[in-house]
């Protein structure tokens, strides 16, 4: 499996997120606590929006993220309102630059942690649903970007959560097709650049980890000393795999069978279930 962090908010340096805190997505890359594997090695990426761009960039590399020199010298340099970071822990397919997290399609940013079982029985069925017209933006070869044009083909412009449900039942039934009895595990994270979506789910409903900062305005009673919550706005906010450190009263863990929308103003939490399809 793999980790991963979604950060909306003040715009601050990539370094302040992916190197600074005590157990920071690099130090999970190498000593994860609830993942799956305790390393993960098999690539890594990241990816911004620049005030002027609509389209996020992307770096995304094949080797470990603890010890790759680019990686550290962007992050002391790019400065984003809004970031993804996933470093990856492959489920079978190949370690290749087109197979690490995120994925982008036009605005669209798209990463997951997680896995459909059975994925090399139903792949053929499952890519076969992808509109035709996204079909050639398909690069690699994991589930998780299937996951992401199937996503793209039921609608996401238009209804991200409804996209994610039709999609999410789409893979149970093609996979129970198959004789998959828990064909889907994900904690899922989407960006149009303006609003945050994080998903957790699983077909067992025995999800990996998901947690979510608590509001800036309380934690600032809580720890008057920390500076980040003194240098950021009332409606930054994190959403993470694993939580990067142990302050007290930061982190939440996300309900089972639910996804959460971080956007200007209030930020929501809703049950989340598959479209039977």
């Amino acid at each position: 499996m793999c980790r991963w962090l979604a950060y909306r908010g003040t715009p601050v340096l990539l370094d302040t997120l992916l190197y600074k805190p005590a157990h920071s997505l690099i130090d999970q890359s190498l000593h994860s606590k609830l993942g799956v594997e305790t390393t993960n090695g098999d690539g890594f990426g990241v990816g911004w929006y620049s005030e002027h761009d609509e389209t996020p960039a992307l770096l995304r590399d094949v080797g470990p993220a603890w010890n790759n020199r680019n990686l550290r010298e962007l992050a002391d340099h790019v400065r984003s309102p809004l970031f993804f970071a996933h470093i990856r822990a492959s489920t079978g397919t190949a370690v290749q630059q087109s197979n690490c997290h995120p994925f982008r399609h036009g605005r669209w940013m798209f990463m997951h942690n997680g896995a459909i079982a059975g994925f090399h029985l139903m792949r053929r069925d499952l890519t076969m649903l992808v509109d035709p017209e996204l079909y050639a933006g398909i690069e690699g070869t994991t589930d998780s970007e299937v996951m992401f044009y199937l996503a793209l083909t039921f609608g996401l412009d238009r209804d991200p959560p409804s996209a994610v449900a039709t999609m999410a039942g789409v893979v149970e039934r093609v996979g129970r097709e198959h004789g998959v009895e828990f064909p889907l595990q994900m904690t899922l994270a989407l960006t149009d650049g303006e609003r945050l979506w994080a998903f957790r789910y699983s077909s067992a409903h025995a999800s990996r980890s998901l947690f979510y900062s608590s509001r800036v305005e309380a934690l600032r009673k809580l720890h008057p000393d920390v500076a980040f919550l003194r240098d950021v706005s009332d409606e930054t906010r994190l959403v993470v795999s694993e939580p990067l450190g142990d302050l007290p009263g930061a982190w939440n863990e996300v309900p089972e069978s639910s996804y959460g929308v971080v956007q200007p103003g209030q930020d929501e939490l809703h049950r989340f279930a598959p479209v039977a399809a």
